[in-house]
């Protein structure tokens, strides 16, 4: 791995470090590169001095004068950062976080996108994968640096990768066994601008496929579904809506594989914890990872019988006075928050939403807000637009919270049975709070008091 040129690894957050940790540990000069002043572990700061490298804050310019090569991505640089321009201008390769680990990596890799879904149908991969008699992980948007994660890990070995379109946006050889294509919905076009460029991202999951790999899409989402005629990797649908002739879907409330020679029921939908139409889609897409890979159909069936809801998403906290209250703070955008909603087929839902503004479209969810809400509390930056758009809609019960903590509060004021109370921001957590697993969490702590009284 080592090379005459230096590396320069942009961000130093988790994928950052994981990155440039990895490179030194492999002989190669690297600069860990910060916009802003910032502390790394002591560890690493002697290890990438041990070649000659180091942790730099500020001045990008003078770096890259420094003989660099190759600048590898954090999830969080946009690829029309300044910086990354004049890299680019100066002929220095610039890759994402991704395709470093990818291009150190002669494994098997199951790599999960979409813009709803991701963690849940990643984490149950994770566990089919641990009933190979090989070596597997989980890594990329969930939990450490994909670089990380590949490295201890032998050929022979199943990688379940979470990937955001923003690890997505520069991979240049990546090409996983199975890539999976979850759902398509308007999200982070703040950074991406438009929905082409953001579904062009996402297509990067699949672009450098050969006929000897697969692309698994959701047959359901017409625009996913469309993507097929552009894979050259074998096409497996699912669906929670058709029986297909050929790949995995429901029916007769049970999870049918149909591929090929092989027919085979996984389960019912009765056997798994997880609810809600879109977990559905997770499970089946779970499904069809596990049996490219290999897994038994009697063990994918167990993981789904004992797997519980990730957390952060439509996780069950706690019952109050016959109330059910349930943290979906990853449901930070108006799609997941939608689905959340429509988990609860029976409505009467007190509604937490609001928080720092994607500014994507907001009809669509306040007519299924309407349908399936007792009441909306509002909250955090959003909270202003996001009540506009409900009055519009004819949303009548409405409550503005001055504060996360009051939000909660004003829930615990009214909620009775057969109500439940559930957190969907639908909104990003950076107005209160540093992302949303410590909003879940403050969430989830403020009920447990409630619980408590």
């Amino acid at each position: 791995m080592a090379d005459t040129k230096s590396v320069i690894v942009y961000g130093a957050g988790v994928s950052g470090r994981g990155a440039a940790e990895v490179l030194a540990k492999h002989g190669q000069q690297v600069f860990l590169y910060n916009d802003t002043d910032c502390e790394i572990e002591d560890s690493l700061a002697q290890a990438l001095a041990a070649h000659g490298g180091g942790l730099v804050c500020g001045n990008f310019a003078k770096l890259l004068g420094s003989n660099a090569g190759l600048l590898v991505l954090s999830p969080g640089v946009a690829c029309d950062n300044e910086n990354v321009l004049l890299a680019e201008r100066s002929g220095v390769e610039v890759i994402s976080e991704v395709e470093l680990a990818y291009r150190n990596y002669g494994g098997h890799i199951a790599a999960i996108t979409g813009t709803n879904g991701k963690t849940t149908t990643t984490s149950i991969v994770g566990e089919m994968f641990k009933k190979l008699p090989v070596p597997s992980a989980v890594g990329g948007n969930i939990g450490l640096a994909l670089s990380k994660e590949v490295e201890p890990l032998t050929n022979d070995a199943w990688l379940a990768a979470e990937l955001s379109s923003f690890q997505l946006e520069k991979v240049q050889s990546f090409a996983p066994d199975i890539a999976v294509v979850l759902n398509l919905t308007p999200d982070h076009l703040e950074r991406h601008y438009t929905m082409e460029a953001y579904g062009a991202a996402k297509k990067n999951i699949f672009a450098k496929q050969s006929a000897g790999q697969v692309t698994v899409l959701n047959y359901d989402d017409e625009e996913v579904r469309s993507w097929a005629k552009e894979s050259k990797g074998q096409i497996c649908f699912f669906s929670r809506i058709f029986p297909l002739e050929q790949g995995v879907f429901i029916q007769d409330n049970k999870f049918v594989i149909k591929w090929k020679d092989t027919e085979a029921i996984v389960c019912g939908l009765d056997d798994v914890h997880l609810f809600g139409g879109h977990n559905e889609e997770n499970i089946l897409a779970a499904i069809a990872c596990g049996f490219f890979a290999g897994v038994a159909v009697e063990d994918m069936a167990e993981v789904l019988r004992n797997f519980k809801a990730v957390e952060h998403r439509l996780e069950y906290v706690t019952t109050i006075k016959g109330v059910k209250y349930y943290n979906d703070s990853k449901a930070t955008n108006t799609d997941s928050a939608i689905k959340a909603l429509q988990a609860f087929k029976n409505g009467h839902v007190i509604l937490l939403a609001g928080g720092y503004d994607k500014m994507t479209e907001l009809e669509p969810m306040m007519q299924v807000v309407k349908e399936k809400t007792d009441l909306l509390i509002l909250l955090g930056n959003a909270k202003e637009r996001f009540n506009a758009a409900a009055l519009a809609c004819g949303v009548e019960n409405i409550q503005i919270a001055s504060s996360f903590e009051d939000a909660v509060e004003r829930a615990y004021a009214v909620a009775k049975e057969p109500q439940v109370v559930v957190l969907a921001p639908a909104c990003s957590s950076y107005d209160m709070f540093k992302n949303y697993p410590e909003r879940g969490r403050r969430f989830k702590d403020l009920v447990m008091e409630l619980a408590k009284r």
